[in-house]
């Protein structure tokens, strides 16, 4: 199966091919594989170099022109290094480009700490209007990046090698998923999570729900979910940083007595960077300590 990124690549190359409105911003990362549409769209197909702020800079100016920007590298340097430009160059200005970013929050650990990017969704979070998008397969990834290339807001959508087995239907009104459905609690597995939250879960009896666009968030999803129970207890499972949604999760349960639960990458930085799934079992992500805390929290 190919990558999230290789998807991004081959799709926004037959884009690019065919929407004379978009434009591709790159700072060096993934250049080679847009070799070919460099050559075809020189006029929309921009390389900065690694200057991250020019990179978002350049991508919002474009928007200002009446073109469509997607601007894309790893996470960090997408959305942390340049931070005040996405806030300031797209959001005060008022408009609409696409975000891709590569990386997530551990995909390459022999980088380090400068190219992983676990607060990348939180930090989006402080921004207004903005729709976040964490696929969990390349099917979906390719999906979603068609939706978004073809609509007018600001849009970001987080790319990473972990994936599920099997793409499920994702885009449209942008809700959660029931995948199944229990008595006890509700366990939101975001993205790239679902297969070993499926794993972990085995034989539980909780509803299981499926995310991928996490901003704006499915509060009305999340209480048909939680339905008439007398009291909510539901564990919301991240690929970045834990907690990152259970303000968002508190608010739409407002109404109603509730426990919430928010598992993700931990604050600690992780120093000896190992693999990603080592990564996943030092952060309790793997289906093993996934168990362990969701069963916990619920008493199972």
């Amino acid at each position: 199966m190919d990558t999230m990124r290789d998807r991004f690549i081959a799709t926004t190359a037959r884009l690019l091919d065919d929407d004379p409105r978009l434009a591709l911003v790159l700072a060096e990362i993934s250049r080679d594989g847009f070799a070919q549409s460099e050559r075809d769209h020189p006029d929309r197909v921009v390389n900065v170099g690694i200057r991250e702020q020019l990179l978002v800079g350049a991508g919002a100016g474009m928007a200002l022109t009446g073109m469509r920007p997607i601007v894309h590298t790893f996470a960090s340097f997408l959305v942390e290094r340049p931070f005040e430009q996405v806030k300031l160059d797209f959001g005060h200005q008022g408009v609409g480009g696409v975000l891709v970013s590569a990386g997530a929050s551990y995909d390459w650990p022999a980088g380090g700490f400068t190219h992983m990017a676990p607060g990348d969704v939180a930090l989006m979070d402080t921004l207004d209007g903005w729709t976040v998008h964490v696929p969990g397969h390349p099917d979906e990834a390719e999906t979603l990046l068609r939706e978004a290339a073809a609509g007018e807001g600001r849009v970001y959508v987080r790319l990473s090698l972990q994936s599920n087995r099997s793409a499920r239907p994702v885009g449209g009104a942008g809700g959660f998923s029931t995948v199944r459905e229990g008595t006890g609690g509700v366990v939101v597995a975001v993205g790239p999570m679902l297969d070993n939250v499926l794993a972990a879960t085995q034989g539980l009896d909780v509803t299981v729900l499926y995310a991928t666009t996490v901003r704006p968030f499915d509060g009305e999803g999340l209480r048909r979910a939680v339905g008439d129970r007398p009291a909510g207890e539901v564990v919301i499972v991240e690929p970045y940083l834990a907690g990152t949604s259970t303000a968002a999760a508190n608010d739409a349960l407002a109404a109603l007595p509730h426990r919430i639960l928010g598992l993700g990458v931990a604050r600690e930085e992780l120093r000896r960077y190992g693999t990603m799934d080592e990564h996943l079992a030092a952060h309790g992500l793997d289906p093993h300590g996934l168990r362990e805390r969701i069963g916990g929290f619920l008493g199972r």
